[in-house]
């Protein structure tokens, strides 16, 4: 499984609860679009950790995250 698509499913998740269409995630959605508010944001970090085994997200890292690509890249740079 791609790491978007693991995301877009992650993600929905997390907007299941903010009533929002999971399908229309796509790259450049913007998190703050998707209803998600820092404690939103911090869970969604943490299953991140879990779900792609990455080190810890320092909450600079967090506060960086703006869309869905950011996440990707993030994961990526965690990654590598």
């Amino acid at each position: 499984m791609d790491i978007y698509a693991k995301l877009k499913e992650l993600l929905a998740k997390q907007v299941r609860k903010k009533k929002f269409d999971a399908d229309s995630i796509t790259p450049d959605t913007k998190l703050e679009d998707l209803g998600l508010d820092s404690l939103d944001t911090a869970e969604l970090v943490i299953n991140i950790e879990q779900e792609f085994n990455l080190p810890e997200i320092t909450q600079d890292e967090m506060m960086t995250l703006k869309t869905v690509k950011d996440v990707k890249d993030l994961i990526d740079k965690k990654r590598a």
